[in-house]
């Protein structure tokens, strides 16, 4: 993590086996993921009564790069609803269990779409269809017969200046502000 846990406990005290307990499974964490940017755990006591069956809520914020904080937060009532005798202990588990899972479910998501982008899924052929090089764009035939607007900064290898129509390319096919364009255009000559 970029930034240290922070661990925090209010209006309970706090409990060395429950901070080392806490420790382990942020450890967990990020090993399941490791982009962890910061983990925030706050131990609160909110409410009590006469036979001090009111569990504490564990509330857990995870920072992460370029998504939202994971936030987590198991309120008593769920506990008292899934346990008999819901303590600290089962407190802590329960918000750490949802923590994975939620960690779990972005990391499946985020390798999903490494899969769906990978260069052997992506790269199509064709052939230049037409060049318009006082324009910067031309067009591509894919081997469907269909037609794909590209963009002379489309081109990542060989020379915009030089193609000519019936060259062969690799490309991938992209949504445009005006449909389906070909974007990451490589001459099949320099592959």
């Amino acid at each position: 993590m970029q930034v240290p846990l922070e661990i925090a406990f209010q209006n309970v005290d706090a409990q060395e086996w429950a901070e080392n307990d806490i420790r382990e499974r942020v450890a967990d964490l990020e090993r399941i993921y490791d982009r962890i940017i910061s983990c925030r755990v706050r131990v609160q006591q909110r409410a009590t009564n006469r036979s001090n069956s009111i569990p504490p809520v564990v509330h857990i914020d995870i920072g992460l790069p370029g998504q939202n904080d994971i936030v987590v937060s198991q309120e008593p009532e769920r506990l008292l609803q899934k346990f008999q005798h819901p303590d600290l202990h089962n407190a802590i588990h329960e918000a750490f269990r949802v923590a994975e899972q939620r960690l779990i479910s972005i990391k499946e998501q985020q390798t999903d779409r490494s899969r769906e982008w990978s260069h052997e899924d992506i790269k199509l052929a064709g052939q230049v269809a037409e060049i318009v090089p006082k324009r910067d764009f031309g067009f591509l035939l894919t081997n469907t017969g269909g037609l794909l607007y590209f963009h002379r900064e489309a081109l990542l290898v060989g020379d915009f200046d030089t193609l000519q129509p019936g060259d062969e390319v690799f490309y991938v096919e992209a949504d445009g502000d005006t449909g389906p364009i070909a974007t990451n255009v490589r001459t099949k000559a320099t592959q």
